[in-house]
């Protein structure tokens, strides 16, 4: 292990290497760790997906599932903390919680976000940055640096 993970950063079904990449980078800024459910929208050696990363993939923590249910069964082993699903069409606030070392933050693919069998089962956790009306949503791997960086800020902003 190069680092004990303080987060744990879930993009389920992600579609676009440059965001996983860029993703990819920000956990290693934070020591998060980066999970990623299949169906996977690219190749783990893709050129865009290495380039987004730079040189900073080799330091990087993460994990791929094969499903929901096996990312859950992995997280239960290694993650410490609650875990929070992020939409767009969420009405609660990501700054109006407390976030906690261990906390795991799921992301959707960028073409659709979360299933809906899966926001459903957590309505209590599901959050969202909010935006303009103008805007259907944000950057997926902007949401996962801002949310994780909400989550620093609330610890003291020591990284």
């Amino acid at each position: 292990m190069r680092y004990a993970p303080r987060l744990h950063i879930v993009l389920h079904e992600p579609e676009i290497p440059p965001n996983a990449g860029n993703v990819g980078r920000t956990c290693v800024a934070i020591a998060a760790k980066m999970w990623l459910v299949r169906p996977i929208g690219f190749q783990l050696d893709d050129y865009y997906l290495r380039r987004a990363g730079l040189d900073y993939w080799d330091e990087l923590e993460w994990e791929v599932a094969d499903s929901w249910g096996q990312l859950l069964d992995r997280l239960a082993e290694s993650a410490a903390g609650g875990m929070w699903l992020f939409s767009a069409r969420a009405t609660q606030s990501y700054t109006s919680v407390a976030y906690h070392p261990g906390d795991v933050l799921v992301f959707g693919k960028e073409s659709a976000g979360l299933p809906a069998a899966i926001t459903a089962s957590h309505p209590d956790r599901l959050l969202t940055i909010p935006s303009r009306p103008q805007v259907r949503s944000l950057n997926l791997s902007n949401c996962a640096a801002i949310v994780a960086y909400e989550a620093i800020r609330q610890w003291g902003g020591a990284v």
